[in-house]
C-alpha cells in the first residue's frame, strides 16, 4: 500500500470543498468510481473512504457546537 498517494488523494479531494468531499463519498459508497481514486488499489481506495468519512466526521460535529 502506497500511504502517500492516499494521503495526496485525501488532500486533493478536501482541497475541492466539503460538498464535494460529500458527494465523493456517497459516490465512494454507492462503488461507484471516481476520477481521483482510479490509480490506486482497492485497498488504498478504501483507506480513502475511511480518511474522508473520519474527517468529515470532525468537521460536521464543530457545525453542530
Amino acid at each position: 500500500m502506497n500511504q502517500q498517494k492516499v494521503q495526496d488523494c485525501v488532500e486533493a479531494l478536501c482541497h475541492s470543498g466539503c460538498d464535494m468531499v460529500r458527494a465523493t463519498i456517497t459516490a465512494m459508497e454507492a462503488g461507484q468510481s471516481i476520477v481521483q481514486t482510479e490509480g490506486l488499489a482497492h485497498d488504498e481506495a478504501d483507506l480513502v473512504l475511511d480518511e474522508l468519512k473520519a474527517i468529515m466526521s470532525v468537521y460536521d460535529s464543530r457545525e453542530t457546537l
